[in-house]
Formats: structure tokens, sequence, C-alpha cells
């Protein structure tokens, strides 16, 4: 970038060879700022923001505390929804010492819901973000029902990771029946004609597949193999439906 903008200068002031001075020496610095680009972009607000494994649990455990108090009573069934995660994802030790941790935000009434998920929202990709508000409907519906508190609970939090509201009641229509959920999983009305309900299943299975969760943990990985289903499961009650 350098080089072409010191190139530029060069030549209003020097013509061709302040051109040509100038490229030697744009690209000098951006040899050097490429080696030492951590605190170049940094400065700039060019680097990537990575949320570390133990933020990540912590911050995660939190939004299903929120979840799990939502309806104004905390059921064993989602505490043992969210610990089964905690097992799989790290093994029965860890899980236990992480439990502890969660025990307490139970307990805790000053958890924001707006730092916490806007937190997130800048250092996860949106694939992760929205793996996690499925798995918060998965906690919630671990008692054989999501209700409406909890929904709404987690239609906040979705707005505060920044995930689209076509994408939100695709997720909300995987725990919700109706008649028209299939619809709503494929982000398409009713109406729609059966090449846009084609198109719609396969821009929903590239955005849902899987592989976009391979650097994440088996758990998260067969929470994404569950939503891919859904969304496999939707297409083809729409195809028994018309015929197709």
């Amino acid at each position: 970038m350098f080089k072409w903008i010191a190139a530029v200068l060069g030549y209003m002031y020097f013509r061709f060879p302040g051109a040509l001075l100038g490229f030697i020496i744009g690209a000098l610095i951006d040899n050097w700022t490429r080696g030492r680009g951590g605190a170049f972009k940094e400065m700039f607000g060019q680097q990537d923001q990575k949320v570390s494994p133990g933020d990540f649990e912590l911050n995660l455990l939190s939004l299903c505390s929120l979840v799990i108090k939502a309806d104004g009573q905390v059921s064993q069934s989602e505490m043992d929804y969210v610990r089964s995660y905690f097992v799989q994802a790290y093994g029965k030790e860890r899980a236990n010492a992480t439990f502890r941790t969660f025990n307490e935000l139970i307990k805790d009434r000053q958890i924001s819901a707006p730092r916490i998920s806007q937190y997130l929202a800048s250092r996860t990709k949106y694939p992760a973000r929205l793996q996690i508000i499925h798995f918060l409907f998965g906690i919630a519906q671990a008692d054989g029902r999501v209700s409406e508190a909890e929904a709404g609970v987690i239609q906040e939090i979705a707005g505060y990771l920044r995930i689209g509201r076509m994408d939100f009641e695709s997720l909300k229509a995987m725990f919700f029946k109706s008649a028209d959920n299939s619809y709503k999983i494929l982000e398409i009305e009713k109406s729609a004609t059966d090449a846009e309900v084609k198109k719609a299943y396969r821009n929903m299975v590239k955005k849902y597949h899987p592989d976009k969760l391979g650097h994440m943990d088996e758990a998260y990985r067969k929470g994404a193999r569950e939503k891919f289903n859904k969304v496999q499961e939707a297409y083809d009650q729409i195809q028994k439906e018309r015929g197709l």
C-alpha cells in the first residue's frame, strides 16, 4: 500500500526519478509493517480480535444461565443439558470444574446480556454465533418446551450477537412447531415458487454446513449437524407437500 502512495507523491515532486525512489522507500515501509504487523495492525484496528477458549467458555456459560433463569425457575433438565455439552466437549474432570463456576453464575443477578453478547460478536465468526443461538434454544427445550420468556431472552441475545432477523426466525422455527415452520427454516414464504424453494434450500445448505464449524469442538459440530439435518427435514417436508 505505502509503496504506491510514496510513488505517487514522488512523481508529483520529482517526476519519474521521484516516483522510483518513492516506490522503493514505500516497499521498505510495507515490508517493515508486515514484520511488525501485530503492533501496527492493532494501532489501526486491523487485527482480528479473537476470544480465548477460557473466555469463550465463561461467556457462553453466562448466556446459558440467562436462558435457564428466564422463566423464573431453574430446571434440572436444562442444567443437565449444559453439563452434558461440557462433558462431551471437555471431558468429565474439566466439566466438573466448569460446573462449579456455572452454579455461581446461576445465582448471579448482575450478568449483562448486552456486554457479553457484544464481546462475543466482535470476536467470533457469524456461523459460530448462529450455533450459539441454536445451543441456547436446545437448553430451553431440554425441559420439554421453549417458553415465551426463554424465547424472548434468546431473541434479545441474538440481537446483541448481530444475528439477522431471518436467521433468528429460521433457528427458532427448528424448536417451535407450526404449519409453516418448514418454510421459516428455509427463510422463505409459503407462497414461494418451486424454484425459490430449491434456491433457498441450496443457500441454507451453504450457510449451515457443519464444515463451517470445523475449527470448534465436537459438541458444537454435533449441534451444527443437528441444525443441518433440520434444514434437510424442512426441505423434504416441502417436497412431499408439493409433490416435487
